[in-house]
């Protein structure tokens, strides 16, 4: 299996990394060339000079771009160069839309995509760990999960293109709830004096214990946002999910909330900044004069 890793930005350098190490990865393109060329000379495999090469010197091509627009220009790229047979494999986290329209330009060529979009951050695709939930054929998944074994601890399928998406955002409403209840607890334990240094283990160690608060818990108290998960990103992801939301003709206030809360922070200039940064609104409410609410 000859597999191609599209888009290396943080996630897609790691997973590209991973594949490298199996022995699977056999070419990298991204549209900063400069980028292409760091990694191609790391991990000594070629760099394509567009994603239409990458796709025809591999049988498997992983994508990993930021969203709806940047997936749908790589995908007619990759289309390009296809072969019958090939798959491509989207990372993104993107509208279920989008993930149908991307698996139509690929089937008139005979290829075939499946939305595989990850959870896990930074930290799961360096260690390889990511949790992928894939939407597509079953058989196809199977015949390309070594390649996904190589970047994740498990692939799992919830049914046709689009249900990974919609995995996706169930994941992402979660999130938007640790994160919000994790600043606000936070918030509200500094302002009470508590030596936060002893609380942290003791919630982390409990019922309240998370994996965010355990990787962040005392970079947040520290003020150190850096990403991590960015703002803007989990803004977009949540946008995708009031899209879905809609579609059921339902309103979640935790969406509606976080949603207006990242406005916020989009504002002040904190969109790349990890998700963590509403600790500095919630630390607001605390400050003599401006206890109301968000």
């Amino acid at each position: 299996m000859k597999v191609g890793v599209a888009g290396l930005g943080v996630m897609g350098r790691a997973m590209a990394r991973n594949l490298s190490a199996d022995g699977l990865l056999a070419g990298v393109w991204n549209r900063t060339r400069a980028t292409a060329d760091a990694l191609g000379n790391e991990l000594d495999v070629p760099v394509a000079d567009d994603a239409t090469a990458l796709a025809d010197a591999c049988d498997v091509v992983i994508t990993c771009v930021r969203a709806d627009a940047d997936v749908l220009e790589v995908v007619a790229a990759l289309a390009a160069g296809v072969s019958p047979g090939d798959v491509v494999i989207d990372t993104s986290t993107i509208g279920v839309d989008a993930a149908g329209e991307a698996a139509a330009m690929l089937e008139a060529k005979g290829a075939t995509f499946l939305d595989a979009p990850v959870t896990g951050g930074p930290e799961g695709a360096e260690a390889g760990t990511l949790q992928i939930m894939v939407g597509g054929d079953p058989a196809v998944l199977e015949r390309v999960r070594p390649a996904l074994q190589a970047i994740g601890s498990d692939a799992t399928h919830f049914g046709p293109v689009g249900s990974g998406q919609r995995a996706k955002a169930v994941n992402q409403v979660m999130v938007a709830g640790i994160v919000q209840a994790i600043s606000e607890s936070l918030s509200f334990a500094e302002a009470s004096g508590l030596d936060t240094e002893r609380l942290l283990p003791v919630l982390t160690g409990g019922a309240a214990g998370s994996r965010l608060l355990e990787r962040r818990g005392s970079r947040i108290l520290a003020g150190d946002f850096e990403p991590g998960f960015r703002v803007s990103l989990h803004h977009k992801d949540l946008n995708l999910c009031r899209d879905l939301l809609q579609k059921l003709d339902v309103n979640l206030p935790l969406v509606e909330m976080t949603i207006k809360h990242y406005e916020r922070l989009l504002d002040q200039g904190y969109g790349d900044e990890d998700t963590s940064a509403l600790f500095r609104l919630k630390r607001e409410l605390f400050e003599s004069g401006n206890r109301k609410s968000l």
